[in-house]
């Protein structure tokens, strides 16, 4: 860790501001406010004029926000974090930033389907083409940048097929052609994978899922060097206008002092059932990054603290016998988010991913039997005991 005096337990906990900058208040106040006064006409010249520090409106400022901001840059190990309305408004802002028309985006083999979408958009409206790797190896990647390529979009574990990117081998290559590599971290967070620290230059994440940890939030984050931030904040966050309210900005807050407990507990629950549900006769194969004989478990060890909170796995028969096993649950609640103190259960094809191509989906792995199971923090007996109640009727 860059921060040598706290280690990153700690860091999660502990405000960078002293508490009697708050008349005492342990906790960051809430500033419920959209605009800021100034002490003189000349004050607020100045502020506009960016010749001194202030706040002068929310949408281009907050202290709260501020504060987590602050917050998640230190903990992923960056130089400025900006917080944003929605997860997809964090991606939306990074790649609009990093491209024009014309531009060509090198992505790994399995996005999130609103991601997916969005780069379709590009493709028809800005000519802004985008291709797919594995990115096994460095010739993988080589082979798909082509003079047009200005940023490479990761997701590891990518969302639903939990395949993992070699972090540090795809930022050396990117590194040979000056590209930088941005890095969706939601499944992981700071706690388990830090991505700046592997040579990648923006890691981003849909905070309403582990960071918020309670399923009463939606938010983005996104955090890299200061020059780019600058920018990014002046350009997509203020203009754009996808800001993160004063409150939301306090429950991610709140979310962020246990997020290291939470993740431990989702981690051991999912590693659990992962290894359960693989000796299952009805499953017939489980997708979890941190199960030992993964064949990609030397870069899980290399690049992650554990294996996370989420698995996903193949059930025999089709989509009608999928979709019956999710409906004979009665613990485990079908729902697309993850990340939550409640174990969600989803189906990728259906559900967060029906916008991709059935082909597309295919070859990315996205079978009409593939399920995805976001690990909480109940039972673990309990949760096993529910899915095998509904696996004995497939």
């Amino acid at each position: 860790m860059k921060n040598k005096e706290k280690r990153i337990e700690t860091a999660m906990i502990h405000n960078h501001e002293k508490a009697e900058k708050y008349d005492g208040s342990l906790t960051t106040p809430i500033f419920q406010t959209s605009t800021f006064s100034f002490s003189s006409a000349a004050e607020g010249e100045r502020r506009f004029a960016g010749e001194e520090e202030g706040y002068i409106y929310t949408r281009l400022g907050n202290p709260t926000v501020r504060t987590l901001e602050d917050r998640i840059a230190t903990l992923e190990g960056g130089e400025r974090g900006l917080a944003f309305a929605s997860g997809m408004a964090a991606v939306s802002a990074v790649l609009i930033a990093l491209t024009k028309a014309g531009d060509h985006v090198l992505c790994s083999n399995g996005l999130y389907g609103c991601t997916y979408g969005l780069l379709q958009m590009f493709e028809e409206k800005y000519a802004i083409t985008h291709d797919f790797s594995y990115m096994e190896t460095e010739e993988d990647v080589r082979a798909k940048i082509t003079p047009d390529t200005c940023c490479i979009f990761i997701e590891t574990p990518i969302n639903p097929t939990m395949k993992i990117i070699d972090l540090a081998m795809v930022a050396r290559v990117a590194k040979e052609h000056g590209i930088p590599v941005v890095v969706d971290n939601t499944f992981c967070t700071p706690y388990l994978q830090r991505p700046l620290d592997l040579g990648c230059d923006i890691v981003l994440h849909s905070a309403t899922k582990y960071i918020g940890g309670h399923g009463d939030v939606i938010a983005g984050l996104v955090v890299g060097k200061k020059a780019f931030m600058d920018d990014l904040a002046m350009s997509q966050q203020k203009d754009i206008g996808g800001v993160l309210s004063p409150f939301d900005a306090w429950l991610l807050l709140r979310g962020l002092k246990t997020l290291h407990v939470r993740m431990d507990r989702h981690s051991i629950n999912a590693h659990d059932l992962a290894k359960r549900l693989n000796n299952h006769a009805k499953v017939k194969q489980v997708f979890y990054p941190g199960m030992e004989g993964n064949e990609q478990y030397n870069i899980v060890q290399k690049q992650m603290k554990t294996g996370g909170g989420v698995l996903a796995f193949e059930i025999e028969g089709s989509k009608k016998e999928a979709q019956q096993f999710m409906d004979r649950l009665k613990l485990i609640q079908i729902a697309v988010s993850l990340g939550d103190a409640e174990t969600l259960i989803q189906h990728p094809a259906t559900m967060t991913h029906a916008v991709v191509p059935e082909e597309k989906r295919q070859e990315m792995g996205i079978s009409d039997t593939l399920i995805r199971l976001s690990a909480g923090l109940e039972s673990v007996e309990d949760l096993w005991e529910d899915l095998e109640q509904a696996l004995k009727e497939v």
